[in-house]
């Protein structure tokens, strides 16, 4: 069938399960836009070509499969380029497809050639794979390429250029073979190092599982859950994994923000690390919260990159391949093993039940501006069970790890890079592909100035996202930073912007529903005014600045990640 490069892309893209693409139809991608919506894709034009590859992102979050986004030659491609470094440090499986003039332009004498510039060399160190269409014919492979290695292993993302004569080129294609997702190429661990980790934890007393976000991008909530009921144990948040697993909601503490974890991490004897890194936030697994009791702990680390094992730390039995293959395989082994609950699980769970609860009624009340720590208690008190948590900003964020009353099943947070503005565009990117569950993102007032613009996409596909804005008007955390560098009397330069700024104004602008909140008593009130409206939603709550930047809790907790 003889059908252009760019509707073939769609169609080898389809026979994966994608039929969702972000990007600016600039003159290049015009064409695919319209073929994609034509046979039935949700299509997104995002305000920058930065905020569809975040959206892409989420969206592959919350699916398990590769996002895609596309930016036009030179200006739409180098827009591109800051997300696909967030891609590669985040472990994204996300598609950059980039428009570009023909790659004979390299060998051309003459110069100054108008948008064009060689792209992948601007690329390659963040991407997986980097792919040039060059003739037609090879669209097939260099996609399929894409498919495979941006899934496979350790996540990425991956970039694929096509020339727009190409793009355009028609000629006849064969069958699409094979379809179906490369996933379906499985990774269960061996028999020999399956028989060594079932020996670590029979003979486990307290043993815990190190849940990373990882878990949840795959969309392997509940395996982790069943092994989580068949071990009778803890469940331990790292900094980027902090959703819970519906059912083991109450066994779930958030690593160094939370007493009961830090309890069980200590007396932890085997440790089951799932979904994640053993990196600097985890103190390498080595450190702080680990040193006590390290000789004894043993450490079983289901990962699929071999080249991750005992770089960081010493793992006793380092299970490779797919946690959605390997948790399974351990369950099925503990239903021949029983294990009853670990000794102090039901004492863990009353005690974070009580610390969760005295956190709750110890956040100030009453402050006007309000005190931070009482906005994220009543913002996330707020949040309906089946919501999905993004998050974004510095000490909004902070707070919001020890504050915090919700247990999202999913939550959106750039954690490994830490780049604000991911928030506004993760939300709709994350709502796009959960229609049916409420998103919240609370962020803090600079990061959502990045890419604000994306209200009114919010507003025209129509997604009712609600955004809570704590807003000190500054740039909270260096602030901090200033006062510690340079005492109280610290010229905090540029530190501070206009508290004339009305976020809520701005939002009703772009036709969505927006609130200005100064008593924290009315936060709950106004976030279900939010959702009740229908729209996209902003509520704008000033903060006390002066706690914003220097009473945020367990900062010193926050400020060892980065001191080994």
């Amino acid at each position: 069938m003889a059908v252009p490069v760019y509707e073939r892309i769609l169609r080898l893209l389809e026979a994966e399960g994608i039929k969702t693409l972000f990007g600016i139809p600039d003159p290049g991608f015009v064409h695919m836009a319209v073929a994609a919506e034509t046979a039935g894709w949700e299509v997104i034009a995002p305000h920058h070509e930065q905020s569809g590859a975040f959206m892409a992102d989420a969206w592959s979050r919350m699916t398990g499969k590769p996002g895609v986004c596309f930016g036009t030659m030179g200006p739409g491609v180098a827009n591109l380029a800051a997300a696909a470094i967030v891609a590669a440090k985040e472990n994204s499986p996300t598609i950059f497809l980039a428009g570009n003039r023909g790659r004979e332009a390299e060998h051309r004498v003459k110069r100054g050639r108008i948008q064009y510039i060689s792209q992948p060399k601007y690329f390659e160190a963040a991407m997986k794979y980097v792919g040039v269409i060059e003739y037609a014919h090879q669209a097939d492979e260099v996609i399929r390429e894409a498919l495979r290695v941006c899934q496979s292993g350790k996540p990425g993302p991956v970039y694929v250029e096509i020339p727009m004569h190409v793009l355009h080129e028609t000629p006849d294609w064969g069958p699409i073979q094979p379809p179906g997702e490369y996933r379906l190429i499985h990774q269960a661990a061996s028999a020999p190092a399956l028989a060594e980790a079932m020996a670590l934890i029979g003979a486990a007393k307290s043993p815990i599982i190190l849940a990373g976000h990882g878990i949840f991008t795959a969309r392997a909530h509940a395996q982790v859950g069943e092994l989580a009921g068949a071990m009778g144990c803890p469940i331990i948040q790292t900094s980027g994994g902090t959703a819970f697993i519906e059912g083991y909601e109450d066994r779930t503490f958030s690593y160094g923000f939370s007493p009961v974890a830090i309890e069980a991490v200590e007396q932890s004897d085997l440790v089951i690390a799932i979904g994640t890194e053993l990196g600097e936030p985890l103190h390498f697994g080595l450190n702080r919260h680990w040193a006590a009791g390290d000789a004894k702990r043993k450490w079983i680390h289901i990962e699929r990159d071999p080249l991750s094992f005992g770089v960081n730390r010493k793992i006793h039995v380092p299970l490779l391949g797919d946690l959605r293959d390997i948790v399974p395989q351990l369950v099925a082994a503990l239903k021949d093993a029983p294990r009853g609950p670990s000794p102090k699980l039901a004492e863990w769970i009353a005690a974070q039940a009580a610390f969760k609860a005295d956190l709750a009624d110890s956040a100030p009340r009453g402050m006007v501006p309000v005190h931070t720590a009482r906005l994220v208690v009543e913002a996330t008190k707020a949040l309906p069970a089946d919501g999905i948590m993004v998050r974004d900003g510095g000490s909004i964020t902070i707070f919001g790890w020890t504050y915090s009353q919700a247990t999202p099943h999913d939550v959106m947070w750039n954690q490994n890079l830490g780049h604000l503005g991911t928030g506004l565009p993760y939300a709709i990117g994350a709502k796009l592909a959960a229609r049916d569950r409420p998103v919240m993102l609370l962020t803090g007032d600079s990061s959502i100035m990045f890419h604000i613009s994306e209200l009114e996409t919010a507003v025209r596909k129509k997604l009712p996202v609600i955004v809570v804005i704590s807003s000190d008007y500054a740039w909270g955390l260096e602030v901090g930073v200033y006062r510690r560098a340079m005492g109280e009397q610290s010229p905090e330069t540029e530190a501070h912007w206009s508290k004339e700024v009305r976020f809520d104004i701005i939002a009703k602008g772009f036709g969505a529903y927006g609130e200005f909140v100064e008593r924290d008593e009315d936060i709950g009130p106004a976030i279900q005014r939010a959702f009740a409206s229908g729209k996209p939603a902003l509520i704008q709550v000033p903060v006390d600045a002066d706690v914003n930047a220097t009473q945020a809790p367990n900062y010193q907790e926050y400020s060892t990640w980065a001191a080994y």
